[in-house]
């Protein structure tokens, strides 16, 4: 089967628990669904702070393993670009590969949802199953699913920002270690950081590379497969906020310049 992707980072200790937004109606609690076909999602809004009209974007992850940090990992993106604004559903194609049949719930999904004014929301479905699947699970993923007993996901973390709240340095960061350098990131599924923004003017008054150069080895026999299969961006927070331009445009030349452009109307 395909190696499964690096496991979910432990969110940080002291935030904060939540009832979230996002209320997963498909997959429904203890389902079993086919491998090898389409997985159909679909949420709404569940009446709790945030509300959905308050998130901006989402991406969506399959998972399987345990509810304790460090017990399941990613199996595969369902979708890394929703829109909130778009759609309330999302879909995706399961390989048989993925996992395997057993244990009983071991599934569950994962949406890290971008806030408006910042921060990030992360939801949990509840637990399903999966039949036709011929892959395994690596041992973290079966230890954690073994201690299962009911159809509940992990608790859902809140850590948006409210209207009024002071957002904190830097952006929340979601699955994957998006602050560990690229080159030092293992497995098929890598992290990049959130791009950054232009700044209104320009300051550096020299060129300075970025990161230190890298040594470069010329290829003299067959390089293997890569083995990096996708590259998952951190969700920009960042908002822009355009006006009209009320001042009014130049008038045409009636110099030198006019004959000159009037030569090119014939």
């Amino acid at each position: 089967m395909s190696r499964l992707l690096l496991p979910l980072v432990a969110v940080a200790a002291l935030a904060p628990y939540a009832q979230a937004a996002i209320k997963f109606t498909s997959p429904t609690s203890g389902a079993v669904l086919q491998a090898g076909k389409s997985i159909e999602v679909k949420w709404e809004d569940d009446g709790e702070s945030p509300k959905l009209t308050d998130l901006l974007t989402f991406e969506l992850f399959l998972c399987a393993g345990g509810n304790a940090d460090g017990t399941n990992q990613v199996l595969l993106p369902i979708t890394t670009q929703g829109s909130f604004g778009v759609t309330s559903t999302a879909a995706g194609l399961v390989g048989v590969t993925v996992g395997e049949d057993t244990p009983q719930n071991a599934y569950f999904l994962r949406m890290v949802a971008v806030g408006k004014t910042g921060g990030q929301l992360i939801s949990f479905s509840p637990r399903f199953s999966y039949s036709g699947m011929t892959g395994a699970f690596p041992p973290l993923v079966k230890t954690g699913a073994a201690g299962i007993t009911g159809t509940s996901g992990p608790k859902n973390v809140d850590n948006t920002v409210k209207a009024g709240d002071k957002p904190a340095d830097g952006a929340v960061p979601a699955a994957g270690d998006y602050n560990m350098a690229y080159t030092m990131q293992t497995g098929p599924t890598r992290y990049a950081p959130m791009q950054p923004i232009p700044p209104k003017t320009i300051t550096a008054k020299g060129l300075k590379p970025l990161y230190p150069t890298s040594s470069v080895s010329i290829a003299t026999t067959r390089l293997p497969i890569p083995d990096i299969k996708t590259t998952l961006t951190q969700s920009q927070t960042a908002s822009v906020k355009s006006r009209e331009n009320t001042v009014a445009p130049a008038p045409h030349p009636s110099d030198d310049m006019a004959k000159f452009l009037n030569r090119w109307k014939d």
